[in-house]
């Protein structure tokens, strides 16, 4: 089997800043390496994506760990433009982070794709999501060889340039599409039950070939997948909502080498976070409370409440691992509130800090110090 590309880099690869500058024939004429190594985490972006069926109402917050700083609303302060209108997703590739703007069901042109400056906080680009008649409604994004990818609502997958930050391409793959994730040189991405956006292509997880750009096929999961994340061999695991009457929810497993499901493991799942060898998933309880488990990334089986030292945490939202540090960030909508709260737990499940934020905070994404 091919070694697995995952849908994260490894923190040496996050920034590449220093390039070849020049050669001389003498030693004392060479000029120094740049270090382009992460050292230590200086902030936190935590996407917001707001309180729902409101104009934008997506925001971000910046956590500034040295001087336990936080600014609300920190992509309009920059920018003097709002974030937009349901953001689904915050990653980063590089020096940039790409947020996709999904845009309100109906209204044309307020679909697009964020490119922001991450020492900044900047927009570098709002790249459109809609032509002349529809909106794209972009949801979440993966990155493979200096490409982005990014799924949509409208049952495509965009291809974006990480130089030019132009869509390149676009193939129509299935449903309102999800979560997305990318190994061995394909993309992986859920098809749900959006009540907005029906589709009869609601019961599987897509393949696209990224040499070809081509759709390969469906793999029956089951009704209504949301979320989708690999591990580093290979293994993907799908959270499969079901209807939440008579079709229940699982936890599916599948294999990229054979593009089959291996396994189903009954679990109700809100979101799924693998980094490394380790799993987190958010577990529903009784509304409005969400539990933050472990995972045993081999087998799919749940494992022990990961939060150790008694933290309160009542809806976990969104996790997302810091790969400089092994900490683990987590979102907590406290009760889908007008605002709630991030938290950064040690890799032992107990708390650093914590921050507040805007309302429903999900995912997050890094400012490194490199020298």
């Amino acid at each position: 089997m091919n070694k697995p590309v995952l849908n994260y880099r490894k923190p040496a690869l996050f920034a590449i800043l220093g390039s070849v500058l020049g050669l001389a024939s003498c030693k004392k004429d060479r000029l120094p390496v740049i270090n382009d190594r992460p050292v230590s985490t200086a902030g936190v972006y935590v996407l917001c994506e707001g309180s729902f069926g409101r104009t934008n109402n997506s925001t971000l917050t910046y956590y500034d760990i040295a001087k336990n700083e936080v600014t609300q609303d920190y992509f309009k302060l920059k920018n003097a433009i709002p974030l937009g209108t349901d953001a689904g997703d915050l990653k980063q590739y590089g020096s940039k982070m790409y947020c996709t703007v999904t845009g309100a069901k109906d209204t044309k042109q307020d679909s697009y794709v964020e490119v922001i400056n991450i020492a900044t906080g900047k927009s570098i680009k709002r790249i459109p999501f809609f032509d002349d008649n529809k909106d794209f409604m972009p949801r979440f994004v993966a990155f493979y060889k200096n490409k982005a990818y990014v799924s949509g609502y409208d049952g495509y997958i965009s291809k974006i340039d990480t130089a030019s930050l132009a869509i390149e391409s676009r193939i129509q793959v299935g449903g309102a599409l999800e979560g997305l994730a990318i190994v061995n040189g394909k993309l992986y991405v859920t098809n749900s039950d959006q009540f907005y956006y029906p589709s009869p292509n609601s019961t599987s997880v897509s393949v696209v070939d990224l040499t070809t750009f081509t759709k390969k096929l469906d793999i029956n999961v089951g009704f209504n997948s949301t979320k989708i994340a690999a591990t580093v061999n290979g293994d993907l695991f799908t959270v499969v909502k079901g209807n939440y009457a008579d079709i229940p929810a699982q936890l599916v497993k599948l294999s990229s080498v054979t593009d089959k499901k291996v396994d189903g493991l009954d679990a109700n799942l809100a979101g799924i976070t693998i980094a490394g060898n380790s799993g987190y998933v958010v577990v529903e309880g009784t509304y409005p409370t969400n539990y933050l488990k472990t995972l045993n990334v081999s087998n799919g089986a749940v494992g022990a409440d990961f939060i150790k030292d008694g933290t309160a945490v009542m809806t976990s939202y969104g996790i997302t691992v810091n790969p400089l540090s092994n900490d683990v960030y987590v979102g907590d909508a406290v009760g889908y509130a007008a605002t709630g709260k991030f938290f950064c737990f040690g890799a032992d499940g107990k708390k650093k800090f914590e921050f507040a934020t805007g309302a429903l905070p999900q995912s997050a994404v890094f400012n490194y110090n490199y020298k």
